[in-house]
């Protein structure tokens, strides 16, 4: 329980990596903000973790709407105490080649991908610095550093909340707010199943595709959401208080990163 009594907010939770994210803090002793567009999707996630007696509180907000989030910020503050733990997994994903993708496309991506995570950054960020303390996660992804075909718009927002969020690290050091990416690679969500042509596609993931320049998965598995959490989790405890403006891949080895 060694996050026991610390709030925290987690965007994108109703489903897939950020309702694995929102369960691992709880567990760990965290009280927990759900955040979520998709309010139904919220609904449920507290009905099924009140089953388990896991007590979440949830706030339904779009990342892109700034007003909104500043809204729901201050409201965390009021009613569940200071936040002092921020993680980003809202995401959409749009595919298809740069010659076919539409504007509303490449904007939509990118107006939740990193605008979204500006939004909640900023918003919590000035609470942090008046507590004088907090952990901020961005959860991206490997595709941020690893060019994938189809992919552009994703990659590239991605990208770009990861390097913002090395930025806010910097400048938020001072104040003892450490901020920190965790990149998965293909994780068994309902986004990564949206992409699959057929039942075989799991295993064309472990594979890889030549005729697309991907490698497989040395690990031989898809990540499952939790071993994404695990990752959040460390990262906000204090056993990683010497940790910031990292960028930890959670990929079987995918990214061949050095």
């Amino acid at each position: 329980m060694e996050l026991m009594n610390r709030v925290a907010i987690v965007t994108g939770a109703a489903q897939g990596i950020g309702a694995a994210v929102a369960r691992a803090l709880v567990e760990g002793g965290a009280r927990v903000a759900v955040v979520d567009v998709n309010e139904d999707g919220l609904d449920r996630l507290v009905a099924e973790f009140a089953r388990s007696g896991l007590p979440v509180r949830p706030y339904c907000v779009d990342v892109r709407d700034a007003s909104g989030v500043e809204m729901v910020a201050k409201r965390v503050e009021q009613e569940m105490g200071p936040v002092s733990i921020l993680v980003n997994v809202a995401g959409v994903l749009r595919t298809g080649p740069v010659v076919d993708l539409s504007e509303d496309d490449w904007e939509t991506v990118f107006a939740v991908n990193t605008t979204g995570v500006f939004h909640f950054c900023r918003a919590v960020s000035r609470l942090m610095v008046e507590h004088g303390g907090g952990s901020i996660i961005t959860v991206s992804s490997n595709a941020a550093g690893v060019p994938r075909m189809h992919m552009s718009a994703y990659a590239s927002s991605k990208a770009a909340s990861t390097m913002f969020t090395k930025c806010l690290g910097l400048e938020l050091a001072e104040y003892n707010v450490r901020c920190n990416v965790v990149a998965p690679g293909s994780t068994y969500t309902e986004m990564q199943r949206s992409m699959w042509g057929d039942t075989d596609g799991a295993q064309a993931v472990i594979d890889g595709s030549p005729a697309t320049f991907r490698v497989g998965i040395p690990l031989r598995r898809l990540a499952e959401p939790a071993d994404i959490a695990d990752a959040v989790v460390f990262l906000v405890s204090d056993r990683a208080r010497h940790i910031t403006m990292q960028d930890l891949y959670v990929d079987g080895g995918a990214a061949l990163r050095a």
